[in-house]
Order: structure tokens, then C-alpha cells, then sequence
């Protein structure tokens, strides 16, 4: 590992330990030339698998979109950042047990449908409005009656 500071190639790692959600590597390392320490993190690298969109166009998962859509439906939300950074990594973890190189973009829709209706009913309406496609009123009205009866979901 290079030396961020004087560019030494060799670096003498002094501490490693599991990062907090157990996925990857934080390693303490010390630069045998200049003497600075500096942290690395290292992740196993899982191939992405390819997302097959409605119109049968495939395209390389992308956790930055999932991410991003996330933060759109939780704008102005009262959930702390954390808990959406908890919900890719579950999400993630559910596509990662998907035994297929190829997920549709429907399946990954679903399953975060799935997640923001347990965890706040505006984010939900507002994820499932793009994700549905909603054309009209109605389409959100059918929404939210089918939210308020459906007996598993709580609201945050």
C-alpha cells in the first residue's frame, strides 16, 4: 500500500479489525519513511449482477440509484440517515442471496416497497408514485386506502 503522504510503496499495517457491519476490513497502517499512519478499508469485491429494466434494456447494478431514490423519498422526513444507509445494505443483502447473475428492476422495486412500508408511510407513497407510474389522483388515493388496511404495517 502507498504511503498517502511521501508515496513510499511499503506501508507496515500496526492494527486490524472487522468494520461495524462486519463486511470489511479497517487496517491501521504506518508508513516506515515519514512515519505518518493512515487507515485503510478493505471489502470483498462481490460481481454486480445486471438489472433488466421494464424495457428489457441491462445495465450494471448501481448502488448510487438505490441510494439516491431513497433519499428523494425520504426528503424532509423525520429518519435519521443511518436508518437509510441500513435499508440499501438489508436490500442489498436480500439481492445478494439471489441466485441469478440477472435481477429485474421490478424485483428490486419490490423489495424496497416492501422495506419503506414498515418504516414511513410518506416515503412509501412517494417512491411507489414514481415507481408505479402514477397518472392521476385516484392511483394515489387506491395507495394510501390500501396502506391504511393493511395490518402489518406500522407507521414510524
Amino acid at each position: 500500500m502507498n504511503c498517502p503522504f511521501c508515496r513510499t510503496a511499503d506501508s507496515k499495517v500496526i492494527d486490524s479489525r472487522l468494520t461495524a457491519d462486519g463486511r470489511g476490513i479497517r487496517r491501521r497502517r504506518e508508513c516506515p519513511s515519514c512515519r505518518n499512519r493512515f487507515t485503510t478499508y478493505e471489502w470483498v469485491q462481490e460481481s454486480a449482477p445486471m438489472v433488466v429494466k421494464k424495457d428489457g434494456r441491462r445495465e450494471p447494478y448501481d448502488r448510487n440509484k438505490l441510494l439516491e431514490g431513497l433519499q428523494r423519498a425520504f426528503q424532509k422526513r423525520p429518519v435519521p440517515t443511518g436508518t437509510i444507509e441500513e435499508l440499501v445494505r438489508t436490500i442489498e443483502r436480500a439481492l445478494s442471496e439471489i441466485p441469478s447473475t440477472e435481477i429485474s428492476s421490478q424485483r428490486i422495486g419490490e423489495l424496497v416497497m416492501d422495506h419503506l412500508s414498515r418504516i414511513d408511510h410518506v416515503a412509501y407513497v412517494r417512491f411507489a408514485s414514481v415507481y408505479k407510474n402514477f397518472r392521476d389522483p385516484e392511483e394515489f388515493a387506491l395507495e394510501i386506502s390500501r396502506l391504511k388496511h393493511a395490518p402489518d404495517i406500522k407507521p414510524l
